[in-house]
């Protein structure tokens, strides 16, 4: 499923080459580390920096036999190295291993995805400023609500991808942490000092207790942390494709010359990277139940989180890799229709401005209660079609003894709902 989706940068974290890439230095820095405080002769430790290699077919056919992927591995390095190879995986488990390179994985796979929220976030800012005071209506519960701009709406998405930045870098933090201390994490047969020193040279933390494996609610916390960033892209397809809707249609997909939108009505434009974007949303959301799943191990540890682990790390990276670049491709070529958006604001004919002179009453010292009643009168008035409310409004004998009608035409005008976009902007650093 995800060869579709695939982006070479991040589909080489996970490739088995890189994983045995990464095994193959853990083990090389451990011996290091063993020779620095005397456990194993210095030049054994410079043999197997020398001559440790694997090859990745044999390792396959080895693990054919022996059932077991580090022991294949590890038979396969022995032959390249000699008789100080017997130094290797010298007080290890199979877990340190394990865990150490998908801690390394995670971290690059964190990386790359940190750059395309920076991309993202580039890409709606400089559409956010373009449109920054493009009137058109907010809507609450999809019914029309009051004045905003499109620069605005952007701006909240801004904020949201700040947020999912902030999100990522604390759950990438949380992973970066590697263990070599053995079968059940006492370092019975390795100084926690090679421990450290692997931890070190590999960027990482080593965890101050693990068991045999490092415990998974790290891991659940760095898989739903994916999620809630493809729930926020979720979120902005959606709030995209409402806005594509044929009644609407302020703003629009990039339809490329040739792109056909549906097998049996040519006419058709269809919001389909919003919808694919949604789609995949859901899958990564699934993973997040997955490793959830996987917090729960049996003592020290069992081996049931292992084979979904397999599944969910390159799957759901793979997949929000691919959704914030589509995500930016969206955004950077999507059409825009201001005229439409300020049609669509006077459907109405300034039902809008309701709350505006609601405020205005009570600031008179009308009574909240009944100025809502005035307001409401003849805002459905209009909505039945009669007019604007500023042509009921200013025929209401008791409205107009409160407000005068110079004063009122000021109330009902877009420039208060939009005096503070420049704060606004500026807070959100656009």
């Amino acid at each position: 499923m995800i060869a579709r989706y695939s982006r070479p940068e991040m589909v080489s974290v996970w490739t088995e080459e890189t994983k045995l890439n990464h095994w193959l230095e853990i083990e090389i820095l451990a011996c290091e580390g063993m020779a620095r405080i005397g456990s194993i002769p210095k030049k054994d430790a410079a043999t197997i920096r020398a001559k440790a290699k694997f090859d990745l077919h044999q390792v396959r056919e080895n693990e054919k036999r022996t059932q077991h992927d580090v022991l294949a591995f590890l038979e396969n390095v022995a032959t390249y190295v000699g008789p100080a190879g017997r130094w290797i995986h010298q007080g290890l488990t199979s877990s340190d291993l394990l865990d150490t390179t998908l801690a390394l994985q995670a971290c690059r796979a964190a990386d790359i995805l940190l750059a395309d929220l920076k991309r993202l976030r580039a890409a709606i800012a400089k559409k956010a400023r373009r449109y920054k005071r493009t009137p058109m209506i907010g809507r609450s519960h999809g019914i029309h609500a009051e004045p905003i701009t499109y620069g605005l709406k952007l701006a909240l998405m801004h904020q949201e991808f700040s947020r999912a930045e902030t999100r990522l870098r604390e759950a990438r933090a949380q992973i970066a942490v590697g263990k070599l201390s053995g079968a059940v994490g006492t370092h019975a047969h390795l100084d926690p000092r090679v421990e450290a020193f692997v931890c070190r040279k590999l960027k990482l933390t080593p965890s101050p207790l693990s068991t045999q494996i490092l415990q998974r609610d790290r891991h659940a916390h760095f898989i739903s942390t994916l999620a809630l960033i493809a729930s926020s892209v979720d979120r902005w397809a959606t709030e995209f494709r409402h806005l594509q809707r044929t009644e609407v249609l302020e703003v629009e997909e990039f339809f490329a010359q040739g792109q056909k939108g549906s097998s049996a009505m040519p006419h058709k434009r269809n919001p389909i990277i919003g919808e694919r974007l949604s789609g995949l949303a859901r899958v990564i959301r699934g993973h997040a139940v997955t490793a959830m799943e996987n917090v729960p191990l049996w003592h020290e540890r069992d081996i049931s989180h292992s084979s979904a682990e397999r599944v969910i790390f390159p799957d759901a990276t793979v997949l929000l890799d691919y959704m914030l670049d589509k995500l930016t491709d969206l955004v950077e070529r999507q059409i825009v229709y201001p005229e439409n958006m300020r049609r669509n604001l006077e459907l109405t004919k300034g039902l809008y401005f309701s709350q505006s002179v609601l405020l205005a009453l009570t600031d008179r010292g009308c009574e909240r209660r009944r100025a809502y009643e005035i307001v409401q009168r003849n805002a459905m008035a209009c909505w039945r079609g009669e007019g604007s409310l500023l042509d009921h409004l200013s025929q209401d004998p008791e409205l107009t003894a409160l407000i005068p009608l110079s004063e009122l035409k000021d109330i009902c005008s877009l420039d208060r709902h939009f005096r503070d976009i420049d704060r606004t902007f500026r807070l959100c650093g656009l």
